[in-house]
């Protein structure tokens, strides 16, 4: 028995070695064609057959008949089935007499001769993609080396045997090419993909977001097809490289940066910047800490990028350029001034990848919301780090996922743009759907060195920790009380008493008590913001229900602004026509106007909009902000008048 095996399995793989020299055929079906027909058509085949990568050719040893046929839809341009490839015959006639070479389309690539190439490589992908990778002397090769396991053992087979026991995956459901084309994997069903593919933005043909399938044979058609597909899906560009173990002659050149846009707040410049991943030195898990409002009460994720000022090498010294890191944050995009739990629960907001400066982020979190901010580096090879930013520009241009406070919030959408664009192992099995959570699991695999903090004083020192002010707050109003004979037990009563309350103090006040003044009116003015912008959210609907006549000015406005800022976190609405995946160097300059053009008017509508709103508050509370502002302004003089007459230089 042994030696048969022995011999089956010897003849299997003789077998094999016989069909080496197997590949794909494409067999043109000329019944009833004419000369100049066939003659086309062939061209057509001949030149589908050279574009597609040897491998393909190999593995997908059989013969394919091409056939044109009368029975597809009218603007349907071929299909596959088994070996049969059907081509339309409406179409036949321009491609045979020259015409389909220019007759534009309005598809994606252009011509009518250029789509019926991408058709036939678009069905040949399903056909690959269908075989399963195993061709026909394989799939025979399995069967014998069956037999050889059972007879020969494991020890004694071959080195032909070994592995085609091992799951081989298709090109439309491997994991890393799900993760890359938008159907990541689910966090907290282990292993289950999403259903829908959130990356709909920037997409050559929208037929590819309908199914894995559809999404392979049309980026296939791209990637060979298209010489700046590389630059434009960089990732799937590499994936289907490494796939082949190929490149396809011509591809463009690429150039090292990527067009981003700042979301930041600051209207006055151009929010368009470029993005080098080599001035990138290292990316940090950067946690919001939690605080009483229902929608923070789990924290918030975002990641850091750590960019060298440029001239900079890239090292430790990067965490000193505060001014050029950016941050990472996954938000609901709310179309309207009202923040809504249920909206939020039921999916109803857009989930969208906001890049903001980080001064900007550190603000709103410790001064305005009162909350600390932790940045946990995260252990990433420079080929992981650089593949993750790659990743999150990508997203940036392409993703308007759903925003669901329970299951799809800031962590899960953290969770899956590091599965995505690290590829790291150990992520693949990671769940969290909290903040919090996922920094202790993220630290738990080792990912991330949460030692940083281990030394607070070290941790502010070099940029690892931004305290809450609340702290800084408390320390000030301490100053007032060891100089003042102030009532009031915490900085909470203080901040809470009346502007004029205050006030009376700030004669009183030496440099000191009145440099802690400041900051504390400069919280106080930021808290009846706050105040003013809860009130204004109700007075707005309740207004808005009344159809009242003094909302209808501040809602125009408002409603442009929201129409208008929408491109800051989709970036996709100034390109609208042509082009596709990442901007190009020729579509940079229209991107810098349009960006510029919209950000000028976002610029003009804030003004309007502050000038507006301000007359629909309570006339309560527009005292109450306008004596905030003025005793800000009133310490600012005390302060240049002390430190005069100190003899010190005049503060501006």
């Amino acid at each position: 028995m042994r030696r048969l095996g022995a011999l089956l399995l010897a003849a299997g793989l003789a077998a094999l070695g016989g069909a080496a020299q197997a590949e794909l055929r494409l067999r043109l079906d000329d019944h009833g064609l004419q000369p100049a027909e066939i003659q086309a058509t062939q061209a057509l085949l001949d030149e589908a057959r050279a574009a597609l990568p040897p491998r393909l050719v190999d593995r997908l040893d059989r013969e394919v008949t091409v056939r044109w046929s009368e029975r597809l839809p009218e603007h349907g341009y071929g299909r596959a089935g088994g070996s049969l490839i059907e081509l339309n015959r409406a179409l036949l006639a321009d491609l045979a007499e020259g015409r389909a070479a220019t007759q534009a389309t309005g598809r994606p690539h252009g011509t009518v001769r250029r789509e019926l190439l991408a058709t036939v490589i678009h069905e040949l992908g399903h056909l690959y993609d269908r075989a399963r990778l195993w061709p026909a002397a394989e799939r025979t090769l399995i069967g014998r080396c069956a037999i050889g396991q059972q007879t020969l053992g494991p020890v004694g087979l071959p080195d032909a045997c070994r592995g085609l026991s091992e799951r081989r995956f298709t090109l439309s459901d491997d994991p890393r090419l799900l993760d890359l084309a938008g159907w990541p994997q689910q966090v907290g069903t282990r292993g289950a993909r999403e259903a829908v593919n959130g990356q709909l933005a920037r997409s050559p043909d929208p037929y590819e977001l309908s199914s894995p399938l559809e999404f392979v044979a049309v980026n296939l058609e791209y990637f060979l097809l298209d010489p700046s597909y590389a630059c434009r899906r960089p990732g799937l560009a590499r994936f289907f490289a490494t796939h082949f173990d190929w490149q396809p002659p011509g591809t463009d050149e690429c150039g090292a940066r990527y067009p981003i846009l700042n979301a930041g707040s600051d209207f006055a410049r151009n929010p368009l910047l470029h993005l080098d991943p080599a001035r990138v030195y290292a990316v940090d898990y950067l946690f919001a800490e939690a605080n009483d409002a229902w929608v923070s009460r789990w924290g918030h994720s975002m990641l850091r990028l750590i960019v060298c000022a440029p001239g900079r090498p890239r090292g430790p010294d990067c965490r000193l350029d505060l001014d050029e890191h950016l941050v990472l944050s996954f938000r609901a995009f709310v179309g309207d001034v009202q923040l809504s739990s249920w909206r939020g629960l039921t999916g109803q907001y857009p989930s969208r990848l906001f890049i903001l400066p980080l001064a900007q982020v550190i603000d709103e979190y410790t001064k305005v919301e009162l909350r600390a901010l932790s940045s946990i580096p995260l252990r990433l090879t420079r080929a992981q780090l650089e593949a993750l930013v790659e990743r999150s520009v990508e997203m940036h241009w392409s993703y308007d996922g759903d925003y669901y406070f329970l299951s799809n919030n800031c962590a899960v959408e953290t969770l899956k743009l590091l599965r995505s664009g690290t590829a790291r192992a150990e992520l693949t099995t990671l769940d969290s759907i909290t903040p919090s959570g996922l920094l202790e699991v993220l630290q738990a695999r080792g990912l991330a060195d949460r030692s940083v903090l281990d030394n607070p004083a070290e941790a502010l020192r070099l940029g690892y920790r931004f305290d809450s002010y609340r702290d800084r707050y408390q320390a000030m109003f301490e100053v007032l009380r060891e100089r003042l004979p102030v009532q009031q037990a915490d900085v909470e009563a203080w901040l809470d008493a009346a502007p004029e309350a205050r006030r009376r103090w700030f004669e009183q006040a030496d440099m000191r008590a009145g440099a802690a003044l400041l900051l504390l009116e400069q919280a106080a003015l930021r808290r009846q913001l706050m105040l003013a912008q809860d009130e204004l959210k109700r007075l707005y609907f309740e207004a808005r229900e009344r159809d009242a006549g003094e909302l209808a000015e501040a809602d125009r406005t408002l409603q442009a602004i929201l129409a208008s800022s929408g491109f800051l976190s989709r970036p996709a609405e100034l390109l609208e026509s042509g082009g596709y995946g990442l901007p190009q160097p020729p579509e940079w300059q229209r991107l810098e106007a349009e960006s510029g053009a919209r950000q000028a008017e976002l610029n003009r509508l804030s003004d309007a909009l502050d000038r507006e709103v301000r007359a629909l508050l309570s006339r309560e509370r527009q005292e109450t902000v306008a004596q905030a502002e003025a005793n800000v302004g009133q310490l600012r003089d005390r302060l240049r008048a002390l430190h005069k007459a100190s003899g010190g230089l005049q503060l501006n």
